[in-house]
């Protein structure tokens, strides 16, 4: 008899079809089984489960579950669902650090370039021209250092930017100032005030939430820009709307902000950002799941999970840091 795999999804996130059929079709061994399908007497067989949508009411009925396998890069929405002492791997995929560095590049090229100015100036039916900072001269910060931001940081650094980067502990990057918590290392603050453009790549953890605020924004040289495509509440937003409101010559002390995660998802419809000028609103899409690599990781975890207990070292969250 196969091995029984449980795929979880909240049930308000929708069917995920297409995820469902490249699971079993990399792991034709295994029994991948919505879970809303598994007899309630079968239940107590799993000992791994995929998840893609955290569910406390679905993950709690799986008594000897020992290991959760996430499809999401992310684990602040899905560790409160997880019991006590079940491990949990999320996802590492060398897809989706390709295309994050992707996304990171083509919005630093935006903020760049000026074209949220030139935008501006259309409204305006405004013909002015702005002579080009060069790439050398633009200093980009990167907030997280982990497999995305480290990759993010390589392809801005081969772009020519000046890049720095910022972690909690240290890091060695060719090309690339490092910045971090530890004796000497300069801490977060000597990176935001080197940095025309902020890159935020920082997970949802207590430590993240509200970093960047008004302290932050203010050791950013005038001018500056966000972009933020790691988690929605390391945004202070009033602070942010402060920052960018007004002119830069008088009062607005930061650009523009491209912004692609938020606190609450879908933005509200009523929610300040839609209708700012010095804002950039992306639904969520920097760096989504690429479904066929994924279900290839996911499905190596779990057969050799289910082979001889081991666990993807390199992808076990850590629940006291929360990733």
């Amino acid at each position: 008899m196969q091995p029984l795999v449980p795929f979880v999804r909240d049930s308000a996130l929708g069917p995920h079809d297409a995820l469902v059929d490249a699971l079993r079709a990399a792991m034709p061994d295994i029994d991948l089984q919505i879970h809303a399908d598994i007899p309630i007497d079968r239940l107590g067989e799993p000992t791994v489960a995929i998840v893609d949508g955290p569910s406390i009411e679905q993950l709690s009925t799986i008594a000897n579950l020992r290991l959760v396998q996430s499809t999401w890069a992310g684990v602040e929405a899905i560790l409160p669902a997880v019991p006590d002492g079940v491990e949990v791997a999320r996802m590492v995929d060398p897809q989706l650090g390709l295309t994050m560095a992707e996304a990171v590049l083509a919005w630093t090229l935006y903020l760049h370039r000026d074209m949220p100015r030139y935008a501006r100036q259309q409204r305006q039916a405004d013909w002015v021209e702005h002579v080009p900072v060069r790439a050398s001269n633009r200093r980009v910060g990167i907030l997280g250092l982990g497999a995305l931001g480290r990759l993010a940081g390589e392809t801005l650094r081969d772009q020519n930017f000046d890049v720095a980067g910022w972690s909690r502990s240290r890091k060695t990057i060719d090309g690339i100032a490092c910045f971090d918590d530890e004796p000497g290392g300069g801490g977060i603050d000597a990176l935001l005030e080197r940095s025309d453009i902020v890159v935020n790549l920082l997970p949802d953890t207590p430590a993240t939430v509200g970093l960047l605020g008004t302290e932050a924004f203010a050791r950013m040289p005038p001018g500056a820009s966000l972009i933020n495509f790691g988690r929605g509440p390391t945004v202070d937003d009033d602070a942010l709307l402060a920052a960018l409101d007004g002119d830069l010559e008088t009062g607005a002390h930061l650009d523009h902000a491209v912004l692609d995660v938020f606190v609450t998802e879908p933005l509200p419809d009523d929610h300040p950002y839609w209708g700012h000028p010095r804002v950039t609103v992306l639904p969520h899409i920097s760096g989504p799941t690429s479904t066929d690599t994924a279900a290839v990781i996911a499905a190596e975890n779990v057969r050799a999970f289910l082979a001889d207990g081991t666990l993807p070292i390199d992808a076990i969250v850590d629940r006291t840091r929360g990733y």
